[in-house]
């Protein structure tokens, strides 16, 4: 799973680069080392959990 360059926050509209998005660990039992999710820096809703372990 590749990490999309841009992502739209469903909450503020706000047009957010990946690279600027608020890393976080996940829920759900998800295991941190290989799973983040990316949360809008602007309100800090989620915006997508991305998979960032080697496959």
């Amino acid at each position: 799973m590749s990490v999309p360059e841009t992502l739209t926050c469903e909450t503020c509209d706000a047009e957010v680069r990946s690279e600027a998005a608020r890393r976080t660990k996940t829920m759900g039992g998800l295991d941190p080392k290989k799973w983040q999710t990316l949360c809008c820096p602007h309100c800090g809703s989620r915006l997508k959990t991305v998979f960032v372990g080697l496959e």
